[in-house]
């Protein structure tokens, strides 16, 4: 097919590079403006701006698609660009990705078999923004990808086709993340090749959950919680902001991150966020319930270390607390 594609970041540009290689042609990509990034704070292109520029496809990057909203100019442009892939390039389909714009309803009806969108979850559970890192935060151990028929509501258009990924107890967002970006290439190249076979399946209301933004403010660990709850935290928070402690040494008070825990049983009771114990196989911290074993940690400006390596540039002591002095 001749596609227009939307979508920013990695997870979309894996989903696009498989449709070109199954021998679709990408006609147009509309993508997010670019972005601050690195030390310098440089505007950088995304993942999916950069791949259509390796391959000389067309790129519209507006602020919105809404003709009377903040940015009717960039949405009139975007519109012009869209119809021109239509009737010039004869665009079957839209196929959107992670792209972070809502589409009004002229956008989802420009193109002759709609727009279809690749979601990182087993709808109508994790609509929204964050599916990946809200499931494993849930403790869920499934998640997939869902090929849908996209209408004017978040997430709520007809199912498509829908494949299955186990979530592991060792999985990040980071991990998953990768695997589900493979998952959605491979499930779109499949629906495309059967589109007009395919049954579309309403989605029930039971079940259905949101995942809502990541927020920086999420990253603060509250030490009350359960030990099975912040390891899942820790997982679905890397690399995004990753979680926190507090640590007040002599010196004053520094900003730990914590990137990899394991929930363990409390064996003596202590208050939460007290270190009940520090050695080369972890840094014990009692929680509400059950203790976390943190085995890869980060100093501010520093990298991320094992337990061991971080304790011989920053000794803990049982008896220490990782809260707020």
């Amino acid at each position: 097919m001749r596609l227009i594609f939307a979508g920013t970041p990695e997870f979309a540009q894996v989903a696009m590079a498989a449709l070109h290689a199954a021998g679709h042609e990408i006609v147009l990509v509309l993508t997010q403006p670019d972005r601050p990034a690195g030390r310098g704070m440089k505007l950088q292109p995304s993942p999916v701006k950069q791949w259509a520029l390796d391959h000389a496809v067309p790129v519209a990057q507006p602020r919105s698609l809404r003709l009377d909203g903040k940015y009717p100019e960039d949405a009139a442009a975007a519109r012009e660009a869209l119809l021109a892939a239509k009737v010039d390039q004869q665009a079957d389909a839209m196929i959107v990705a992670a792209y972070g714009l809502i589409l009004p309803q002229w956008t989802l009806d420009l193109p002759p078999k709609g727009c279809l969108n690749i979601h990182a979850s087993l709808l109508p559970r994790w609509r929204g923004a964050a599916p990946i890192h809200r499931a494993i935060e849930a403790g869920d151990t499934q998640t997939g990808i869902t090929i849908m028929q996209m209408d004017a509501g978040l997430d709520t258009g007809d199912m498509l086709l829908v494949r299955h990924e186990a979530i592991l107890p060792t999985d990040t967002t980071a991990v998953l993340h990768d695997r589900l970006a493979a998952l959605g290439g491979e499930a779109i190249v499949q629906a495309l090749a059967s589109l007009d076979a395919l049954t579309h399946e309403t989605q029930v209301l039971a079940g259905v959950t949101y995942a809502h933004k990541i927020e920086k403010a999420e990253a603060a660990l509250d030490w009350a919680l359960s030990a099975e709850v912040l390891a899942r935290r820790i997982r679905a928070f890397d690399p995004f902001p990753g979680m926190t402690a507090p640590l007040t040494t002599a010196s004053g008070t520094e900003t730990l991150k914590l990137w990899q825990a394991v929930a363990e049983p409390l064996q003596t009771w202590a208050e939460p966020g007290t270190v009940v114990q520090a050695d080369d196989s972890g840094v014990r911290v009692a929680c509400g319930q059950g203790q976390l074993c943190l085995t890869q940690l980060q100093r501010p400006g520093g990298k991320r270390l094992s337990a061991a390596d971080f304790l011989r540039g920053c000794p803990l002591q049982a008896g220490q607390r990782l809260v707020v002095a």
